[in-house]
């Protein structure tokens, strides 16, 4: 497929590149890709209904883990269909517009899992090193609080940095080597002068990537400290269940996330790790939560036999 020379008029479209290296591998990735994204839609959605319908899971962590969930939804359906589109065609055209509608809601969607799992690190915090003041500290009202704000702050650092995006003016090359559009490739295109919007970046960056891996780094360590300090085995390995889920999807979370940052210029390594947190990652969350989660399961066996029983 010819890709449009642009060299002094203004890009109204780019070519994704995608995967060109798959050749004969297309299909079966496309089919890979594609049952991880309806296992991804399923099993978020079959979090959100079991938490929503069973009693037992009204308490601050499952509706934290509910606001995960369709984060999750949000993130995947923002990246999936349209990479799937760019794999089987082998390179799509994506308008600018187009562009950078996805670039916003990638940026929100990730945004809000940061806030939302250093949320869940402060419930588990809550839990572990004050139970006895837990329901009163953890109530509803301050569950609806920290949600709202995580959505404030995620709406205040998607609006900030989607005016100054649809401020630059993009003249030269139009093809992007990725296979969604991510903020260095945009401004790698943009004939602009993209200092001002890089130091935003920066900034914005702060309260959302390491103030809350901070505060969730901090609260680990007074809740391993407090675990230690359990005299038995059980109890320790009891009280550390409580968190492990949690611990185990901010480990695969971060982990990517900081490695595709700390060494941006990987090539498709770089491509490998942003599949890895925009597409593996919101399908291991709900089985991480669920497999490992007792709760759910009983609560998931309860639901399955009313269904069954009004079927």
């Amino acid at each position: 497929m010819k890709v449009h020379e642009v060299n002094s008029t203004t890009v109204t479209e780019f070519f994704m590149l995608g995967f060109p290296t798959l050749n004969d591998y297309k299909l079966p990735f496309f089919s890979i890709i594609l049952l991880m994204y309806f296992m991804t839609i399923c099993g978020n959605l079959l979090i959100i209904l079991v938490v929503s319908s069973s009693r037992s899971l009204h308490s601050p962590m499952y509706f934290f883990l509910t606001q995960l969930s369709f984060t999750d939804i949000l993130l995947s359906t923002t990246i999936v269909p349209n990479m799937l589109h760019i794999v089987l065609c082998e390179g799509s055209y994506v308008s600018l517009i187009t562009c950078l509608i996805q670039y916003y809601f990638f940026i929100a969607s990730e945004s809000l899992e940061c806030l939302l799992l250093t949320v869940m690190s402060y419930d588990r915090y809550q839990a572990i090193c004050n139970p006895l003041h837990y329901n009163m500290v953890m109530d509803l009202t301050f569950c609806l609080k920290a949600v709202l704000l995580c959505w404030v702050m995620m709406i205040a650092v998607t609006l900030t940095l989607s005016v100054t995006m649809s401020h630059l003016w993009f003249c030269g090359p139009n093809v992007i080597d990725h296979f969604f559009c991510d903020f260095d490739p945009l401004l790698e295109l943009s004939c602009s002068d993209t200092l001002f919007i890089k130091i935003e970046g920066m900034i914005l960056a702060v309260p959302i990537v390491p103030c809350p891996f901070i505060v969730i780094l901090v609260s680990y360590m007074y809740i391993i400290i407090t675990i230690l300090k359990i005299p038995s085995v059980t109890g320790r390995q009891k009280t550390f269940s409580t968190c492990s889920s949690h611990l185990a999807v901010v480990s695969l979370y971060y982990g990517s996330l900081i490695i595709m940052y700390l060494f941006p210029n990987m090539g498709n390594v770089k491509k490998i790790l942003s599949l890895f947190y925009t597409v593996v990652t919101p399908l291991l969350n709900p089985m991480i939560y669920s497999l490992s989660n007792r709760d759910i399961k009983q609560a998931f066996r309860k639901l399955s036999s009313k269904m069954l029983a009004v079927l």
